[in-house]
């Protein structure tokens, strides 16, 4: 074998010495591992002459990695950072790399491999360097030559704890050469290299005595901050410690939780339990506690990754939703108490690993790899691993913090104690301020209760200045003789009682003896006093949890009670707002009965003034009942002569509508008797043929059968209005009974029919009728008749006014389009309601209409718009009275002027219950 050149035209091989000088002078001036790494593979390089030299380091794992490179002009491609997997370097080379310190040189070209121990494999001894030629393994050659080398050196670098004299060195990683050219590899080139491997190897003891001491120097570090913020009494900062603690271990997370208050401190990313589990609390848990219960104390739990931890299979629900997988659990105890917990979250990471042609798991494996082809992969959830520095730093911190609790748990008992006792003092000396207080209130209270008379007024004011007194929520006067809450006064958002009556059977009168004999009950828990179930229902029921009860004694009379009420929560009533609220009670009796006294002489005063108002007020009534008497006889009397008028034509119009048919016939026959005669005597006498043409006779047979139909016409005629008249009287239909409305319209219509008709000196009213399918409707006939006639007869009248000088004539020109006036018209029309339970009239017409101060009087009594003799003022207010009152209905009017007028009338289809027995 030749040697190859030195790059950047180097000649000559540097020297030995220079270069260990160079090496231990690197090593003693940085104390950076990398930085001595990237300077041993620079200057190997430089020494050699070489493509490529490298710092291969192996992993926990077995697989190794570039961690350093020096490249000459980039004749070699870069593999820093690149992985390689386990069986790159077979089990067997590693052994001899770490107990005999062997270096290799492999010639590729000639398919040889030169062996040189350091020591001897049997015995240990350091060995000469020597090197043993031999054939090299095909697939290391094939290796080789997949990445561009044809001539490779390697060294391995061990690893001694420096502390450890007894410690045998660990394989750390190896140094290696690689040429592209054939290269020869000279004795005291591998003695020198040999050297520089033992250099690196005492910089790695010196970095990891630095890494150790750092750590270490950290660790008191850390217990230092979280001692100082531990026992910093009277405020101790476990929160600050907790946080200091999760920072020191490199956490996302944690928390402290105290066994005895059950106080939770917490930091960073947290669990959260789902609502399917017990409590909200991880460390209140079933399974939690049954856990701390097994840990003995001073042992330190750690797991890498907590879902493959069987005892927190359920607990594990609550990290799901977040990025912790590592946990560690200090159990803290004093004296083999439990006293609380210390966890510390460790979050899940990612990596990304470059492998030098790596290989899928298979036979491919086995063989050399063809190809170094770089291979990315990702490994994701990773759990970070909990070292033992973490471990003996968890143990330091085991003892600060049980020993804080301790001291902190101590420390709130001392206080509490000292508080008792100022509490103590403090509430003694409040008991003798407040004795005072209510002695100089309740004479205020008495003063300013028995400053007013009003009775209501003083009432109020008793709960008023009472409540504030005994700081209570409620306090409300129970009058016995209406047995319902009159006055209250309310602190809060509580419901009020006002007026609320008591349940007779919970209270019995045993209650009103004992209250008349000045008991005085006080209830310091409703839930849990001695009471009814009724009366402790009723009192739950109005949210009082405590109350206090005194009675108000006026005579020899129990008038009622004073009633404190604590809703918030049960009170025990102190023997001093006992005696107060009676004292209170004793002078709401006196205030009381001088108000009733008071009131009863007001009473007597405005009873007077009310009875002289009565009386003016009847006086009117009686003048209005005996201006609507006067009405109502006069259509009363006007019924009974339009019935009579009525009875007495029927009766000869029924007899001669009776005997028009007999006339008929008799008439018929004696004219075919006639024709019978001419037929078979065509040639009368002289003096009956003279007869014949005197009277015409030809005409009279014409006319005789037009007349008598004519006769029969008329009678029926006159049936009907007879009928019509009836009808509208309604004098046999005092009651109410169910009717066709659309009769009694079209009944009123009738009679009113004189009055629509077209004449000289009027145009006439055309009426429109828009009836609906109603039903029968229960009412009184005869009164909705006058309500009928009343509505229309108005209508008519305004028509007839606003039109009052459009004759005949004129209508016929309007009708043309010369006329701007319309044609007078009436608009009856009639529904029922969707639910088919109330009947809907509607009346309208196109007249002038009446403005705003006309339509709010037109049901006033005696009011009336007509001249003088026209009206009486009494029609449209007997009609509201007939529908609002006698049908339970309603009334109103829509008009405006120049619009016309509408009358909305709604009735129900059939009439309440409570309107039939006013009506009777």
């Amino acid at each position: 074998m030749t040697f190859t050149d030195k790059p950047d035209g180097l000649q000559q091989s540097l020297d030995q010495e220079s270069l260990l000088h160079r090496m231990i002078k690197q090593i003693r001036r940085s104390l950076d591992l990398q930085e001595i790494l990237t300077t041993t593979v620079s200057q190997v390089r430089l020494f050699l002459g070489a493509d490529r030299v490298k710092v291969y380091r192996f992993d926990a794992d077995g697989s190794g990695e570039v961690i350093a490179e020096s490249i000459h002009e980039q004749r070699l491609p870069s593999l820093l950072g690149q992985h390689f997997p386990v069986n790159d370097i077979p089990q067997e080379a590693r052994e001899m790399f770490l107990l005999a310190q062997q270096r290799s040189i492999v010639d590729v070209v000639n398919g040889k491999i030169g062996l040189s121990p350091l020591h001897s494999k049997e015995t240990g001894k350091r060995l000469q360097t020597n090197i043993y030629y031999r054939q090299v393994d095909p697939c290391h050659i094939e290796y080789l030559k997949a990445m561009g080398v044809q001539s490779s050196l390697v060294i391995p670098i061990l690893d001694c704890d420096l502390q450890e004299k007894s410690a045998k060195p660990k394989l750390w990683g190896l140094l290696v050469s690689h040429q592209r050219e054939p290269r020869q590899i000279l004795k005291r080139e591998l003695k020198v290299l040999q050297q520089v491997a033992d250099q690196v190897a005492i910089a790695i003891a010196q970095s990891n005595l630095l890494t150790a001491a750092r750590v270490k120097q950290e660790r008191e570090a850390t217990i230092n901050r979280v001692t100082t913020l531990l026992h910093k009494l009277p405020t101790i900062q476990l929160q600050g410690a907790l946080e200091e603690v999760i920072t020191a271990f490199g956490g996302v997370g944690g928390r402290l939780y105290i066994e005895q208050s059950q106080e939770l401190y917490t930091w960073g990313d947290q669990p959260k339990l789902p609502y399917q589990l017990d409590s909200s609390i991880i460390e209140q848990h079933l399974v939690w506690k049954n856990w701390m219960a097994e840990c003995k104390q001073g042992n330190i739990w750690a797991t890498a990754d907590l879902y493959k931890e069987p005892r927190l299979e359920v607990l594990a629900l609550a990290f799901r939703s977040t990025q912790i997988r590592g946990l560690m659990v200090i159990p803290l105890h004093y004296r083999e108490k439990f006293i609380g917990v210390l966890s510390i979250f460790r979050s899940e990471f990612e990596t990304e690993i470059l492998w030098a042609g790596r290989c899928e798991e298979n036979q491919r494996q086995l063989l050399p790899q063809l190809s170094f082809e770089v291979w990315r992969e990702q490994r994701k959830g990773q759990a970070p691993e909990w070292k033992p520095e973490d471990i003996s730093l968890a143990q330091a911190l085991y003892d600060h913090f049980s020993m804080a609790i301790q001291q902190q748990q101590m420390y709130k008992q001392v206080q509490a104690l000292n508080t008792n006792l100022e509490l103590r003092v403090q509430e003694q000396t409040a008991e003798l301020e407040k004795s005072l207080l209510f002695t100089k209130l309740l004479k205020q209270v008495t003063e300013h209760i028995r400053r007013t008379l009003d009775l209501q007024a003083t009432l109020q004011s008793i709960v008023r200045e009472v409540r504030p007194l005994l700081n209570s929520d409620r306090v409300l006067i129970f009058q016995l003789k209406s047995k319902s809450v009159i006055v209250e006064e309310i602190n809060g958002n509580w419901q009020s009682v006002l007026g609320v009556n008591t349940p007779p059977e919970c209270f019995p009168d045993e209650y009103t003896r004992l209250y008349f004999q000045n008991r005085v009950r006080a209830i310091n828990n409703v839930t849990t006093a001695s009471l009814s179930e009724c009366h402790r229902e009723f009192l739950q029921s109005l949210q009082v949890q405590a109350n206090l009860i005194v009675p108000i004694n006026i005579g020899m009379e129990l008038w009622g009670l004073l009633i404190a009420h604590e809703c918030e929560a049960p009170r025990d009533w102190q023997d001093a707002e006992i005696d107060l609220l009676q004292q209170l009670g004793d002078q709401a009796a006196i205030a009381i009965q001088q108000a009733q006294l008071y009131e009863q002489t007001c009473d007597a005063e405005t009873e007077a003034r009310n009875q002289a108002a009565q009386l003016e007020h009847t006086l009117h009534e009686l003048q209005e009942t005996q201006a609507r008497l006067i009405h109502t006889e006069k259509m009363s009397g006007l019924g009974q002569l339009v019935a009579g008028v009525a009875h007495e034509i029927n009766n000869p119009v029924n007899f001669i509508y009776g005997n028009l048919c007999h006339a008929t016939d008799y008439t018929e026959q004696l004219l075919e008797i006639l024709r019978l005669y001419q037929l078979h005597y065509p040639h009368p006498h002289s003096e009956i043929s003279a007869a014949i043409k005197a009277i015409d006779f030809e005409f009279l047979v014409e006319d005789l059968p037009k007349i008598m139909t004519s006769m029969q016409v008329g009678t029926d005629r006159i049936r009907s209005i007879v009928l019509s008249l009836r009808n509208f009287s309604r004098l046999d239909e005092a009651e109410n009974k169910r009717v066709d409305l659309h009769e009694g319209i079209d009944n009123t219509l009738l009679i009113l029919q004189h009055r629509l008709k077209a004449n000289s000196e009027f145009s006439g009213i055309e009426v429109i009728k828009d009836y609906g399918n109603i039903p029968r409707v229960e009412c009184y006939a005869g009164q909705m008749n006058q309500v009928f006639m009343n509505i229309l007869s108005n209508a008519i009248d305004a028509l007839v006014m606003g039109n009052g000088g459009l004759r005949a004539k004129e209508l016929r020109t309007r009708d043309k389009g010369n006329n701007p006036y319309p044609i007078p018209t009436i608009h009856i029309s009639t529904k029922i309601s969707a639910d088919n339970s109330r009947l809907l009239i509607r009346i309208c017409d196109n007249g002038p209409g009446m403005t705003e101060e006309v339509k709010k009087r037109i049901f006033d009594p005696f009011y009336t718009t007509k001249p003088v003799g026209k009206g009486t003022g009494l029609g449209l207010a007997i009609s509201y009275q007939i529908i609002v009152e006698k049908h339970g209905g309603i009334m109103e009017c829509i008009s405006e002027p120049g619009k016309g007028t509408e009358f909305w009338i709604e009735i129900p289809v059939k009439l309440p219950a409570k309107t039939n027995s006013q009506s009777r």
